[in-house]
């Protein structure tokens, strides 16, 4: 008999009955502990810190399995990464409209607006026919540092002929981007010269701006534009009010957030502790089913003393914009005009994946500080997705009395006002769409302005000589000539004319024609500052800020 099976006969039965099992128990616990040691996924937050415990589960599970099979037994070849990018996106279709995931193309892009920055060569174009035409180059940006100018046309990028090649516009892009530091050379046309000039750029970090301008309305009255809330957004916002503050006397404000679709929370709260004098006030709050409630205050350190406040939204104000008007009103620190906001009371937070993609998940609702959720209903998505829409189809676009109200719990602001939530804010104020933006013939010959305007400048330049904006709004204005030009230039991209349609249009077409061309010759300050004179939204906001008492209004 052998050796070693008298050994183990003589091993006790207990110890023979227990030993395997707990081989097993050890061989598991040590499966699990090697998992669980995997690297966390990096989060990057996507409104803002929300302190919840974040917990991890590796499951390879049936979907796993399900691919496995396709891949080895299905008749046809078949290619995984499309089967899991379709598998993910119907998993967060049964969730929310804005959990989504996002592929590590999509990635960098998508940080960098957030990130309110990229790696360039800071230049605004356009394609003109089959030329890259320089809008204008940033402002202390690499390319205005190496001499190139509006209105310049880069035929050429590291000696590849980029003019007459119908390349599209990322084609441009990923040949003018690239890392910090490093250098791509560039030929460009300027006016009517016909010898190409050439530039060396140093690529650097370019700023994405998200506060478009700040100007005087009037004497007393700024306005700041705010496209979207990016990770600079309060230090841009801050500049701007700095300037109007102290070089202009600004006492009162005008905030606009049209059509911004938000973006970091934070920076709205940051932005908001500029609008009151107090500290801990609450500004917004966060809650969900694994986030305890967290209150965000202001800080009572203002800079700067405002007196009244309006804030403009419409349709297009979505999340962080929705913050800001909702402190503002519920503590009646101001007067919200426009129409009825989007309704995005969700907050995200963004999870990096292994292979570079992002996950961006809602974890929380945020309320205003009477304790509004605004967030409308997503039961049905296709209506959710299509409720611009269904809001012009009703009426309430153009007409207060329309306005739906989906939650009819009533809140509260600071002066006892009556307010609605589930579904927007609803502005103190309404004012109605202009219907000309949405006609069909205006909104065919807008796409072909900016070409256009480009041209026209061009040509016209010695009579478009104007030393600052104001001379220039006095001074000049869109000639029926003019127009004309404008509507054979259309019609050579096939927009039909349509007299009927012209004639509901004209007005507007000669504004927009006007304001590109304050564009071309004074950037975002002279086309903000042409619309906005005949602007309903911004006149009935001067208006109202005239009086005493701007929030003495009819309360609904």
């Amino acid at each position: 008999m052998p050796v070693d099976n008298q050994e183990t006969s003589d091993k006790p039965l207990g110890l023979r009955i227990w030993l395997p099992l707990l081989l097993s128990i050890a061989l598991v616990v040590g499966m699990f502990i090697g998992l669980s040691m995997q690297k966390t996924p990096h989060i990057v937050k996507v409104d803002d810190k929300l302190d919840a415990p974040i917990t991890t589960r590796i499951e390879t599970g049936r979907v796993e399995e399900l691919i496995r099979y396709i891949e080895a037994k299905y008749v046809d070849d078949v290619d995984r990464e499309k089967l899991v990018e379709k598998a993910i996106n119907n998993i967060l279709k049964e969730l929310d409209p804005h959990s989504n995931y996002i592929t590590s193309k999509q990635l960098k892009e998508v940080n960098e607006q957030l990130d309110g920055n990229f790696e360039g060569v800071g230049i605004e174009f356009m394609m003109l026919e089959d030329t890259v035409l320089v809008v204008s180059p940033i402002s202390g940006g690499p390319s205005e540092q190496a001499g190139i100018m509006a209105g310049d046309r880069i035929v050429e990028i590291e000696d590849t002929v980029v003019a007459g090649v119908e390349l599209e516009v990322k084609d441009i892009v990923s040949k003018l981007r690239g890392v910090k530091g490093s250098e791509v050379r560039v030929g460009c046309l300027r006016n009517q010269e016909n010898k190409l000039r050439k530039f060396t750029i140093v690529r650097d970090e370019i700023p994405l701006i998200s506060v478009d301008v700040g100007h005087m309305l009037n004497d007393d009255t700024g306005y700041i534009k705010i496209s979207r809330f990016s990770a600079t957004t309060y230090q841009e916002f801050m500049k701007k009010l700095e300037y109007l503050v102290e070089k202009k006397n600004m006492k009162h404000l005008v905030i606009d957030v049209r059509q911004n679709p938000g973006g970091y929370l934070q920076e709205a709260t940051k932005l908001l502790s500029q609008l009151f004098q107090e500290r801990d006030r609450l500004l917004v709050y966060t809650e969900g089913r694994t986030v305890h409630r967290n209150d965000y205050e202001s800080t009572g350190k203002s800079f700067f003393e405002l007196g009244n406040i309006a804030v403009l939204i419409d349709e297009g104000s979505a999340s962080a914009s929705e913050i800001l008007a909702g402190a503002v009103q519920d503590w009646d620190r101001g007067i919200l005009i426009g129409r009825r906001s989007f309704g995005k009371g969700l907050v995200q937070e963004q999870y990096e994946l292994s292979d570079g993609s992002a996950l961006r998940l809602t974890v929380a609702r945020y309320f205003t500080p009477s304790g509004r959720s605004i967030q409308k209903s997503y039961n049905d998505l296709e209506k959710y997705n299509s409720d611009v829409y269904e809001r012009y189809q009703s009426g309430e676009l153009v007409s207060a009395d329309s306005i739906h109200i989906a939650d009819t719990t009533k809140f509260y602001t600071a002066q006892n006002r009556i307010v609605y939530g589930g579904g927007g804010i609803t502005p103190d104020v309404f004012v109605p769409m202009d219907t000309v933006t949405i006609n069909d013939y205006y909104l065919s010959i807008r796409q072909h302005v900016p070409q256009f305007i480009y041209r026209y400048v061009d040509q016209h330049r010695q009579e478009l000589e104007y030393t600052n904006i104001d001379d220039f709004k006095a001074g000049y204005s869109v000639s029926d000539e003019a127009l004309e030009e404008l509507l054979q230039y259309a019609a050579t991209k096939d927009v039909e004319r349509d007299e009927e349609a012209l004639m509901k249009s004209k007005d507007g077409l000669k504004l927009l024609f006007k304001a590109r061309v304050a564009r071309s010759l004074f950037n975002d300050e002279g086309y903000f500052s042409v619309l906005n004179d005949e602007d309903p939204i911004v006149k009935t906001a001067l208006k109202q800020l005239k009086k005493t008492s701007p929030l003495t209004i009819r309360n609904k």
